[in-house]
């Protein structure tokens, strides 16, 4: 990890500490007045335990032109950031996509569905609705991998930061107050419950909150109707295509939907902000990588819309690039900030424990 990046957080940390002004603000505030000196892991922890709503930001006296230069959600962004590409296995790919992530999502994309449409090409597939140009077998050998792959380069990525931060061994009471937490974005609420300021130092809002809930719930749900149509297909021997009313669809649309919402209002957000308060090398990785997933959901919807017409076959492919590239740069990008987020909030229940 870089330790410039640690050192000027380190300072930063010692300043807010002595000042202890915005400590009702979220949940880094009690962590770090918990501590007297900062470790490297402690920085870590309390970087990823940061939701960067910049409310401490725009509150703090010390910030420039005062001599102490205080920008703690920049200064924590960047160490967030870079643990991140620290942690990620393998390490080089998590650097490469902060530094290229519009071209390697774009590449990605049009590379996969390049594929799929020589697939499609070269093999009948012989079934019917998508699987008349893919089979089902095709895309279980294809996406089963794709799936398994980033599971495996998370676990690594959170076992390096498990014992980077010191996490003691995980218990239910742990988990359930990370996931309170998680499922009503507490630390996006503001120091009074007004929402933050994230784009506008003079206008409180949940608008971030929100958009970030649209997205992981959304997201959620399209997992869930995949989920459940394998197990219509696998136990209940009930194939696709599915009606418009089957749990699948249901689940798909309105997941598909929440999502081309958030991301479209998380990337409004992020271009109206300050860039200058976020990590200073991941704002186009970033947006990168929102609109790969608000693409994602908005081909699935547009492909739902095409049904049987002759527009099917090509935004199936496309659809079905977009979605093995998300799944296969998810350790890299964004997304693999919710896992680091989590473990954050985890860690941080069990140092309430030990108060």
């Amino acid at each position: 990890m870089q330790i410039d990046l640690l050192q000027e957080a380190r300072r930063q940390a010692e300043i807010c500490n002595a000042c202890r002004y915005c400590e009702g603000y979220c949940s880094v505030f009690p962590a770090l007045q918990a501590e007297r000196a900062f470790s490297d892991g402690d920085l870590t922890q309390l970087a990823n335990l940061c939701h960067n709503c910049r409310g401490c930001y725009y509150a703090c006296q010390y910030t420039a032109p005062h001599e102490f230069e205080l920008n703690l959600p920049q200064a924590l962004a960047d160490v967030r950031q870079d643990s991140w590409e620290e942690f990620a296995f393998p390490r080089a790919a998590g650097k490469a996509f902060q530094k290229n992530g519009l071209a390697i999502v774009l590449a990605t994309v049009l590379g996969f569905a390049l594929l799929f449409w020589a697939a499609r090409a070269l093999a009948a597939a012989g079934g019917e609705g998508f699987y008349a140009v893919l089979s089902h077998n095709a895309m279980v050998a294809i996406f089963m991998p794709a799936f398994l792959f980033p599971l495996f380069s998370i676990a690594i990525g959170l076992r390096r930061y498990w014992q980077t931060v010191g996490g003691a061994p995980v218990r239910l009471s742990h988990l359930s107050g990370a996931i309170g937490s998680v499922a009503n974005m507490r630390n996006l609420k503001g120091g009074h419950g007004d929402g933050c300021n994230f784009e506008d130092e003079d206008r409180f809002t949940h608008s971030r909150r929100y958009a970030h809930q649209a997205i992981m719930y959304g997201f959620l749900l399209c997992f869930a109707s995949t989920s459940v149509a394998t197990l219509m297909h696998y136990l209940l021997d009930m194939p696709a295509p599915y009606g418009l009313f089957s749990a699948p669809k249901i689940l798909g649309l309105s997941g598909g939907v929440l999502l081309v919402l958030g991301c479209s209002k998380m990337v409004w957000l992020k271009l109206r902000s300050d860039k200058s308060l976020g990590a200073t090398n991941a704002f186009g990785g970033e947006i990168a990588f929102t609109g790969l997933l608000g693409f994602v959901g908005l081909s699935g919807l547009l492909l739902y819309a095409a049904g049987g017409t002759g527009w099917m076959p090509g935004l199936l492919v496309i659809h079905l690039g977009a979605v093995l590239a998300f799944f296969l740069l998810t350790p890299f990008t964004k997304m693999a900030h919710g896992f680091y987020r989590m473990a954050a909030l985890v860690r941080d229940a069990q140092r309430h424990e030990t108060v």
